[in-house]
């Protein structure tokens, strides 16, 4: 009988300046047909990426001898006749890694990241072992550390903490949900509720970190404090930041966060204000700390558990990254980082987003979710017109449902109540039924809002803000959009040119005819260049026509075009100082008190 043991792996960063890891894989009993398997995707970002395309080249052997392995498919390597009695099979491969952004992995002489759906072949059939993992240093590098949750290995070559070595997980699933970083990384810390917070940054910063470690502790505490009085559901958590000059992504797991920020977005030792910048990267931990409850462990039933070869569809990511959306910014205002009306503020931004969108009415955010893997993560130059983003509307149903639950019930209730009610009954990862919200939010707060919910998930109207803020003492009113003419359409520049990014349905360069890629030559016979749209705008007035001469392709075309105002889509948020003390006390409770 065949004795399954643990799965073993040693990952090299070989040569960092031709962005190579080296991986070995050795696992005892082999069998003729064993099959080794990619990811085609990451979870937490819903597009199939085909990570093997990375792996350059692979190799096996059987007993030490080489031994034939063929590739089946896209993702899947097959063993080929494996003698009786054979004791352990052994693979090694090279995998390409130069993308620098939270999803995959990146080498160069500065630092080593991956995710393990990138690097980790898994053995099919054998996901529930224990899987070692041994992380060595780039040869002749004396000085890097490493930043992971993987619990360190015991025994003999365990990994010291911060460093090289051995490191297990309890099966496959949990190795490739903790991403690693490596290098020359600055460290800080903080305790939440007795728990160790880890920051690890890769990358040339000035960062204030006295301070960002005060702010992400109130931030996280107040996370916390939503789900009760418990600790949070891990004994270790770890922010592994890589700071460049222009970047900005996040990817959360189970214990731990891959975040890409700009240096400009950190806060500098003698800054005494919140910059805008800042308050969105606070914003960013905020949103991936929160999923470390609400989409790692609170997740949908069609992902419990993950098929990581193809697709998975729900129609609830707009619960998943939707609400996680809106309390990122809200535990923010709770925290005391951020003020009232900066949170007004913020808020109004998003829906200033959604509004801009014509997308919005033709796809609803249910729609949006089970099309993530085609459309949201695959955007083109008609992405506005099509799609609504289930982040940001998503973050917008949350609000209409907070609103109503607190309106509706007096204050009594909120949507934390269903959040907490969410954590009770499915934080043990079981999966949230795709038809189980409408009943959990009664049986959370007592208040039936299934219309609501419905029409703000599978509709696609505008949501009915303006009244539900109004009920909590917040106007909503709409400015016109900036203050020049409108063309109708983003662009972009192109060398000397202005090249038409976007063309927005039913906008003045459709009805002229304009298409997204077409250069923009000339308006009224004079030539336009990069940069200079705006100061040609300046000088015309909306509902005025003028001829436009454009390229399409090397096809020179002339049409006549008629500017239009500035839409009037931008929201704009403001507490009633008016607002009686029941409504003034809804309030507060919703975003405290100033």
């Amino acid at each position: 009988m065949s004795v399954h043991h643990d799965i073993r792996y040693t990952i090299t960063p070989v040569d960092p300046a031709a962005h190579l890891f080296e991986v070995t894989l050795e696992a005892d009993a082999p069998e003729s047909g064993m099959q080794f398997v990619l990811p085609a995707w990451i979870p937490g970002s819903y597009m199939v990426r085909e990570f093997a395309r990375n792996i350059v080249w692979l190799k096996a052997e059987v007993d030490g001898e080489p031994a034939a392995i063929e590739k089946c498919d896209k993702h899947t390597w097959v063993l080929g006749r494996v003698p009786g009695g054979a004791k352990s099979v052994r693979l090694r491969y090279a995998v390409y890694a130069w993308d620098l952004s939270v999803r995959c992995a990146h080498l160069d002489q500065s630092h080593g990241f991956f995710n393990g759906t990138q690097v980790f072949l898994r053995v099919l059939g054998r996901e529930a072992l224990p899987h070692r993992v041994r992380i060595d240093p780039p040869a002749g590098v004396r000085d890097w550390t490493v930043a992971t949750t993987l619990p360190e290995a015991s025994g003999r070559g365990a990994a010291k903490r911060r460093g090289f070595g051995w490191y297990v997980a309890a099966d496959y699933d949990a190795l490739i949900d903790h991403p690693v970083e490596m290098g020359r990384l600055t460290w800080a810390s903080f305790d939440v509720r007795g728990v160790a917070h880890d920051f690890a940054i890769n990358g040339r910063h000035d960062c204030d970190l006295e301070r960002l470690m005060a702010d992400l502790a109130k931030a996280c505490e107040a996370q916390c404090a939503l789900f009760g009085d418990a600790p949070p559901p891990f004994g270790r958590y770890l922010f592994m930041l890589t700071v460049v000059g222009d970047g900005y992504g996040g990817l959360e797991h189970r214990d731990s966060t891959a975040l890409l920020a700009s240096r400009s977005d950190l806060p500098f030792v003698g800054m005494k204000a919140t910059t805008e910048a800042y308050r969105g990267f606070l914003g960013l931990c905020s949103h991936e700390y929160f999923h470390a409850w609400n989409v790692k462990r609170i997740k949908p039933a069609a992902f419990a558990p993950y098929d990581l070869q193809q697709e998975n569809y729900t129609r609830l990511l707009w619960l998943f990254e939707g609400f996680t959306s809106y309390y990122d910014d809200l535990a923010l205002v709770r925290a005391g980082l951020i003020t009232r009306d900066e949170y007004l503020g913020m808020l109004a931004k998003t829906i200033s987003a959604v509004q801009r969108g014509a997308g919005r009415t033709l796809q609803s955010v249910a729609d949006s979710s089970f099309d993530a893997w085609i459309k949201y993560y695959r955007q083109d130059e008609n992405a506005p017109n099509a799609i609504v983003s289930y982040y940001a509307k998503g973050s917008l149903v949350a609000l209409a449902l907070d609103l109503a639950l607190r309106a509706k019930s007096g204050g009594e209730k909120s949507l934390d109540d269903v959040m907490r009610l969410l954590w009770a009954r499915f934080g043990d990862g079981s999966g949230v039924p795709e038809a189980a919200l409408p009943a959990l939010i009664r049986d959370a707060t007592g208040v039936d809002v299934s219309r609501l919910l419905r029409q703000a998930t599978e509709g696609c109207e505008d949501l009915p803000l303006s009244k539900l803020l109004r009920a909590l003492g917040v106007s909503l009113t709409w400015e016109a959009d900036g203050e020049l003419p409108s063309i109708g359409a983003k662009v972009a520049s192109e060398g000397e040119s202005i090249k038409l990014a976007q063309v927005f349905t039913d906008g003045p360069a459709h009805a002229a005819g304009l298409s997204a890629g077409d250069l923009l030559v000339a308006l009224d016979g004079l030539r336009v260049k990069a940069g200079g749209l705006d100061a040609r705008l300046a000088r015309m007035q909306a509902g005025a026509t003028v001829s436009v001469h454009a390229f399409r392709r090397d096809e020179l075309f002339e049409t006549r075009l008629q500017l239009a105002p500035p839409p009037t889509v931008k929201a704009k948020l403001a507490e009633d100082k008016r607002a009686g003390k029941p409504v003034a006390a809804l309030r507060e409770a919703w975003i405290g008190r100033r």
